[in-house]
């Protein structure tokens, strides 16, 4: 036989009740005869202890006898047969009228005793109880109501009553014999002490009694009907990614559960443990999925870790000093008092050392414990050989559970690698020598993070999440988010990975999102729903939603962003930017940013500095990494220039060259800007610091292409005569060239740690000659590559290869 015990939600409306009675139809399909344990409906124990406290105080409550009558009457009339309805309402009103009574009662004393308080509890699982054994009475046939104080024995403790085992066992057996053909609606929860008081059994107690039966008749199983689908690998209200669990032990359940996994209470599994009875967590609101089977032993998983649970709000107290190094018994007095004061000790780390002992509470006995620590140890705070006691609030522990853990090497590193590398700072760890838990303390705010952070760490077969709050909805910004949007099935399916863009921000407006901006009308969300922008609220507003692999994507050409690089590397956010300026300013802030970078645990990406799209940083640095040395560097890094110098030939004079350029787009509106080379030489400048030379900007020799006089022009308009003024110089070159069979290139050179940028001819040897369009070049000759270069050449601007390049920087954080 199958013991069933269904929570409030699922007894907590007509829909819910109805669902209950079809369970229980495909149960005793079968043949089977189970006993149905039932909680109160869903917020009546709440409803109950609020009314306890009004009248307590002297307060009405009468509007709450109302509703709690209104919410069974309901279910009366919507699910008994009416000439079946008046038995349930009469006996349901005397119930009610009894509870009035007592509430009475307690009005006129203003005070309510624990004794009291079980009493007027009750009442929610025996009015819930009762109901449905009636309905059921009319689908199924005979069924029975058991008052579980009758049958359940327990001590005086009330709110926390203890079981006496041996005589609540041959209750339930004699019981169960008299009615095994029926079908047993029992009172969950509650039970009675010797003198026939009712007790009830404390958190969890419906699931307890459910329990405590399932023991006492030996069981083949005891299912606890829930609103979820069993046990999750995490909190799903925090890891939106958490999966329910097929199965686990029960060393494995009551880990989870004692450290905050609400399906089901750890005491609760002990009589089910004591047998060997597998527990099955179902959901009523999906009863076909099979949930999860808590049983003696679970079978191999993939996962080595099987959960990640959580305490959301603790306490520690950290106790120190030399009196306590080698002292025999010092702990046992620590805890003893602890202990006999009713203090429930959530976790323990002690230095080896001995001179210091960190213990968590929950955050009401904070302030207690430690008033009794100084009463305890006072000869030893007056003798200065221990340390006043230090509280720290604010904290939260999180722990990974497994059997599997003690069988794979690595845990440890995997679990502080995903903290470290999202700026969560472990307080204290805790693990026992069975290495079925590992728990660290950590910062309140931290918790959601470091949930996500470990959970994408533990189940890789699950997509990883980055989390980008991207700067600039510009050609490139408009682009990336195009390529986001139409290439994010595939990169999940293919790659494993899920962009979200959290925060989308211009120079005029921004807009947040914690689960991720559609990228499909953003344009219209950022006018519609966003605030007005500021680059430092922007920063502010990302560091405050803390989420895990954070990544803050700077799209623009600005100045003002890179004054914020650093703050976001302190606040270990990757940062992955096409804003060529942060890397080609000082020497000193180029290395600031990867010395941050590299500090805090999260990378730095910039691949679109230096040639868009084209992967000449990452193909550097994989040279430098595998021990190869670079020679020499040889680079054309501008579009523009590029495009001038491959079309520079048979009668096309330099000045319609130049114009063709600024009609197709490829120049500034001031094509100068282009032709003095700076933003050439920013671009040589990276490629010579990440080769490893400390260069500043002056460091760069560059030879100006135009003459002096094309340069001082005083308007474009001016800047263009000038060309043809000069035209015969630019020709006398195109025909020095021509003649010795080569062709004009602006190339710039790293050789010697020395940067150059010059206007050369090169023949046809020269893996630069047959460039052609706007195409960039660039030629690795290092030890490896000696005789034949390493050449990486195509399309080194546009918005289309820019963004492609960030995109690539961006699914390349954390990997």
């Amino acid at each position: 036989m199958k013991v069933l015990k269904f929570g409030g939600t699922s007894v907590g409306s007509v829909k819910s009740i109805s669902t209950l009675i079809d369970i229980l139809k495909n149960e005793t399909a079968a043949g089977q005869k189970p006993v149905i344990v039932l909680s109160a409906m869903g917020g009546v124990t709440n409803l109950l202890s609020t009314m306890a406290a009004k009248a307590a105080a002297g307060e009405d409550f009468s509007g709450y006898i109302a509703e709690l009558e209104s919410r069974h009457f309901e279910v009366i009339k919507s699910l008994l047969d009416v000439h079946q309805q008046n038995p349930v309402f009469t006996r349901l009103k005397i119930l009610f009228n009894q509870l009035e009574d007592i509430l009475q009662g307690i009005s006129s004393l203003r005070e309510i005793t624990p004794r009291t308080h079980d009493l007027v509890l009750s009442y929610g699982e025996r009015c819930s109880t009762f109901l449905i054994s009636k309905i059921a009475e009319q689908h199924f046939g005979a069924s029975v109501y058991a008052n579980a104080s009758v049958l359940i024995k327990t001590d005086s403790s009330f709110g926390q009553a203890r079981v006496q085992t041996r005589v609540t066992e041959l209750l339930i057996r004699d019981f169960y014999e008299q009615n095994k053909e029926k079908l047993i609606f029992v009172t969950g929860f509650i039970a009675s002490n010797d003198e026939g008081r009712i007790t009830t059994l404390g958190r969890g107690g419906s699931d307890y009694t459910a329990a405590i039966f399932g023991s006492a008749l030996g069981a083949e199983e005891i299912q606890i009907w829930t609103d979820v689908n069993g046990m999750m690998t995490a909190d799903p209200r925090m890891v939106k990614k958490a999966f329910p669990l097929k199965e686990l032990s029960y060393t494995e359940a009551m880990e989870l559960s004692y450290f905050g996994a609400k399906v089901i209470y750890p005491p609760t599994m002990i009589p089910a443990f004591m047998k060997k009875i597998p527990i099955v967590i179902r959901n009523t609101f999906e009863p076909s999925f099979p949930g999860t089977v808590i049983s003696h032993e679970s079978r191999e998983s993939q996962h080595s870790v099987k959960g990640i649970s959580s305490i959301n709000e603790i306490s520690i107290i950290n106790l120190e000093g030399s009196g306590m190094v080698g002292k025999a018994g010092f702990s046992g007095r620590l805890f003893s008092l602890l202990a006999r004061e009713q203090i429930n000790i959530i976790l323990i780390t002690q230095s080896s050392s001995e001179h210091s002992i960190t213990f968590a509470v929950n955050p009401a006995d904070a302030l207690k414990a430690k008033m009794l620590m100084e009463q305890e140890f006072e000869l030893e705070l007056e003798a200065k050989k221990i340390e006043v006691p230090v509280i720290e609030d604010g904290l939260s522990v999180l722990a990974i559970v497994g059997e599997n853990m003690k069988k794979t090497p690595g845990i440890s590193g995997k679990l502080f690698h995903a903290l470290g590398r999202n700026g969560i700072n472990v307080r204290a760890i805790a693990q026992g020598s069975s290495e079925y838990n590992i728990s660290v303390i950590i910062s309140r705010v931290d918790l959601a993070k470091a949930l996500n952070a470990v959970h994408d760490a533990f189940y890789a077969d699950l997509k990883k999440t980055l989390n980008i709050f991207c700067l600039g909805t510009g050609n490139i910004g408009k682009t990336l988010f195009r390529q986001l949007q139409e290439h994010g099935d595939f990169l999940q399916r293919q790659n494993g990975i899920l962009v979200n863009v959290i925060g989308i921000s211009n120079t005029r407006k921004m807009v947040f999102d914690e689960e991720g901006l559609s990228l499909q009308n953003w344009p219209q969300t950022l006018d519609e729903s966003g605030e007005p922008a500021g680059l430092e609220l922007f920063i502010a507003r990302m560091k405050e939603i803390n989420l895990p692999n954070a990544v803050f994507v700077d799209n623009t050409a600005s100045l003002k962003p890179i004054a914020h690089y650093a703050e976001v590397f302190k606040s270990n956010i990757s940062v992955v930017t096409c804003n060529k300026i942060g890397n080609s300013s000082s020497y000193q802030q180029y290395q600031h940013f990867r010395n941050l970078a590299r500090k805090h645990g999260v990378d730095f990406y910039y691949e679109t500095n230096v040639g868009a799209g084209l992967p000449i940083i990452r193909t550097l640095k994989d040279l430098m990494m595998s021990g190869d040395r670079v020679i020499r560097i040889e680079a054309i890094l501008s579009g523009t220039i590029s495009f001038i110098f491959n079309n520079f030939n048979g009668d096309t004079t330099f000045h319609d060259i130049v114009k063709l350029a600024q009609e197709k787009g490829f120049t500034e509106p001031d094509p100068r800007d282009d032709l003095r080379g700076t933003d050439f030489m920013r671009k040589m400048l990276i490629l010579a610091r990440d080769a490893g030379y400390a260069l500043e900007p002056e460091d760069v020799k560059i030879q100006n292409m135009l003459p002096q006089s094309c340069l001082d022009a005083g308007s474009v308009e001016e800047f263009y005569q000038e060309l043809n003024v000069n035209n015969e110089y630019f020709e006398d070159l195109k025909a020095r060239a021509r003649s010795n069979g080569k062709v004009l290139r602006y190339i710039g050179k790293l050789e010697n740690g020395n940067v150059s940028i010059s206007l050369e001819m090169v023949d046809e040897a020269h893996p630069f000659y047959m460039l052609s369009g706007s195409d960039n070049i660039i030629s690795f000759t290092t030890d490896r590559y000696k005789e034949r270069p390493l050449v990486v050449k195509g399309p080194g601007a546009g918005a289309e290869v820019t963004a492609a390049g960030v995109f690539a920087d961006i699914v390349n954080v954390g990997a």
